[in-house]
């Protein structure tokens, strides 16, 4: 037996694992008609050791920078300093964000607390510097904005004050985010709107995928409805702006335009590269427009591309000179816009890619279109599967019709579709759970010994029953034996059973396999095979029997005290305590948290014992470990303390049993509670009390007046048996 003795026993009540993540799952939408699959050429990051400065870190010989450097080392500056400007004061801000002033508005307006400016930081001559700021009204409202869209006023003010009212996402309501969409959309539409109002537009919308608020119809609709419009609008930008190529990038969403002349197109690609926050920013977001097949630059990590091939030869030689390709993409930093019923996200976050393709001309149609998407796993998970999908407008969820899936062996995903529609990679991932070994010597004693005393413990109150005479003293140490009957059960069930013998490190990984189905959840959870969950529920019944026969076993001592005899129906009535009570918590617990397709719920994934954390790997009092085996222990154990304040000295031994199967408990929640130092202090001393529970209980028991007895009859009846076996042999 290894040392996951000790872990499973510590993990019994705070099942410690350390997993937390960033993870993103990267859909891609895109407007193409026809694909056909090509070879992939990527250039891997060097292996070269770098010095990382300002915060980089090193990741396969690449300098992944924080968003205020950038640069081979993240040596260079990209930011605007902390600047006072026009009586408002603005915070160190990356080029190309927003920065809000300082300054707030007053307490009785209603935009209180808000701020009273924005400006933007930009490159200006190749050196950083923020623009003019942007003074808000603090009396003006979402609501008073949505009415003066209808009449000539400043879109440029509306937009700005539609920003900053946005500014603050956690505050905002699910009203607030659909009056701000059908404000930006209408900004975005109109035939008068400037590069600041789109660029104000944008960075508002930036601010919306931010927003948490319940699922409303109305709001999906209006955000849904957003996205067609920044669509059309990563179209017509170049146009608008009468160049070609432009670009507003914000730290959650991206719009990308080009203008491309027909004859001179092979290939576009366009990638966003990886920094640490995981945040856009201009310098990280690249096109390519003359790419003949996928290239990922060896200089900076990519976590998303779409390439798009147009016809070669004839096809291209036939475009008309003066005509030109319009290419638009949105990068959106989630999928917030975009509410699946069909894909449950628990905890992944979903990145959206669009890319729209717009020519005079049938022959520029793109002959080919590959996506790759690096995923951003959790720690502590692995990718399990994958499927290329495209949101269907019509339905408002995603779909896998005429889309198909690559290989994953260099760590990226690949999709193809075959239609004009939005397309998206979605993906699950796996726990990878640790079996740590570690003060596998304590477990190992401390269980060998608690078998070898309960043994003894037991065979010496079995032969007491044949040698009493009296029913009450029968009644006694038979529910003593019953305590002792749980506990060797319990050790003998863990020891056989308790490691997961179908966890999920055992399963094989889907990825490769080409079916290309709609995955239901970014989570892989392995449907029950049934054993697990059975070790589990019986750990479960033989510790609450256990606690639960000891508080009868006192009960019944304070009967006898108080009454002298035991009623007539006490034998009947303890077994239906003693055993009854604890199946009735098993099976009430079984019934509200198990499900056959998610196990989870009752049990742990890394041992059989019940599940205790959350999501963010912190103890939650939802699970069954608190309500369904620590609340009844603990009531238990109250009981019992409150008899031993009225009877100690007849309620003396019962009390020291339970204080024995109590305390460890309390050390677990001391574990629970304690980081560092102390946390393995508890975690050694949990350890030493709950597996060397069965051997107090001998100690216990060997200093009894009976046991004593017993022992000294056995003592005699050996010194007597050795001479007569001496004589024999003498006559013989």
């Amino acid at each position: 037996m290894d040392g996951w003795v000790w872990r499973v026993f510590t993990l019994a009540i705070c099942s410690a694992t350390t997993t937390d993540y960033t993870s993103s799952t990267v859909p891609i939408t895109a407007t193409i008609t026809t694909t056909t699959k090509s070879p992939t050429t990527v250039t891997p990051p060097t292996t070269t050791v770098l010095k990382c400065d300002n915060g980089g870190k090193p990741e396969n010989g690449v300098c992944i920078c924080p968003d205020e450097w950038t640069g081979v080392t993240c040596s260079e500056e990209n930011f605007c300093g902390e600047q006072q400007l026009g009586g408002f004061r603005f915070p160190r801000t990356p080029i190309g964000w927003f920065a809000y002033s300082e300054e707030k508005c007053e307490v009785g307006t209603s935009g209180a607390g808000k701020p009273q400016a924005s400006a933007r930081c930009l490159s200006i001559n190749g050196s950083p510097g923020f623009s003019p700021p942007q003074i808000f009204q603090c009396d003006l409202t979402l609501s008073d904005i949505q009415k003066n869209l209808t009449s000539p006023a400043d879109l440029e003010t509306l937009a700005t004050s539609t920003q900053i009212l946005t500014s603050k996402a956690e505050e905002l309501t699910a009203e607030n985010v659909t009056a701000a969409a059908e404000i930006v959309n209408t900004l975005l539409l109109s035939a008068n709107a400037t590069e600041s109002v789109r660029v104000s537009a944008v960075a508002t919308v930036s601010q919306l995928l931010n927003a948490t608020v319940p699922d409303d119809t109305k709001e999906n609709n209006a955000t849904l409805g957003l996205t067609v419009t920044l669509d059309q609008l990563s179209v017509n930008l170049s146009l608008s702006q009468k160049t070609s190529q432009s670009q507003v990038v914000q730290p959650n969403l991206v719009v990308q335009s080009a203008q491309i002349p027909a004859a001179d197109t092979h290939g576009v690609q366009f990638t966003s590269f990886r920094g640490i926050s995981g945040n856009f920013l201009p310098n990280r977001i690249h096109l390519n427009t003359n790419a003949t097949q996928v290239v990922v630059e060896n200089s900076f990590i990519a976590d998303a591309l779409i390439y798009i091939r147009f016809p070669p030869g004839e096809d291209a030689r036939s475009r008309q000179t003066d005509s030109n390709v319009s290419l638009g993409f949105v990068l959106y930093q989630n999928d917030r816009f975009f509410r699946s019923k069909l894909y449950m996200r628990r905890r992944a976050t979903i990145r959206v890619l669009s890319a729209s393709v717009r020519g005079q001309e049938p022959n520029v149609v793109p002959q080919h279109v590959e996506m790759m998407f690096r995923p951003r796993l959790i720690n502590g998970t692995s990718l399990y599967d994958f499927s290329c999908v495209f949101w269907n407008y019509s339905q408002k969820d995603w779909s896998t019709s005429g889309c198909s899936k690559g290989n994953t062996s260099d760590g990226l995903m690949r999709c193809f579709c075959n239609h004009t529609t939005n397309f998206a990679a979605l993906w699950s991932y796996r726990e990878n759970y640790e079996y740590a070994e570690a003060l596998g010597a304590i477990s190992i004693v401390g269980l060998s010994l608690s078998f070898l005393g309960l043994i003894v413990t037991i065979i010496h109150h079995i032969k007491e029953i044949f040698q009493k005479e009296e029913q009450t003293n029968l009644i006694s140490v038979q529910s003593r034996l019953c305590i002792y009957f749980s506990l060797l059960a319990f050790i003998i069930t863990f020891v056989s059973g308790v490691q997961n013998s179908s966890r999920q490190i055992d399963i094989e990984v889907q990825t490769d396999d080409r079916t290309n189905n709609l995955l239901v959840s970014d989570e892989r959870v392995e449907p029950d095979r049934g054993s697990c969950t059975a070790v589990a529920a019986l750990l479960h019944f033989l510790l609450m029997t256990t606690f639960m026969w000891n508080s009868v076993n006192g009960t019944q001592i304070l009967i006898q005290k108080m009454r002298r005899s035991l009623p007539p129906l006490w034998t009947l009535l303890s077994m239906a305590l003693g055993w009854g009570v604890p199946a009735l918590i098993v099976a009430i617990t079984l019934g509200v948290t198990y499900r056959v397709d998610n196990p989870l719920g009752y049990r742990q994934e890394e041992f059989c014992w019940l599940a205790a954390l959350d999501k963010n790997k912190h103890f939650s009092f939802e699970k069954p470990l608190f309500w369904g085996f620590l609340l009844p222990v603990g009531l238990i154990l109250i009981y019992n303390i409150i008899l031993l304040s009225c009877f100690r000295k007849s309620f003396l031994e019962c009390f020291t049993l339970a204080v024995l199967l109590g305390v460890s408990w309390v050390f677990g929640y001391l574990v629970l509670i304690t980081s560092g130092t102390m946390n393995l202090v508890f975690s050694i001393l949990f350890c030493l009390c709950t597996t060397t529970q069965g051997f107090h209980i001998f100690i216990i028991t060997a200093t009894t007046p009976t046991f004593r007895a017993a022992m000294s009859r056995s003592v005699q009846y050996l010194s007597s048996a050795r001479p007569i076996r001496r004589n024999t042999r003498t006559r013989s």
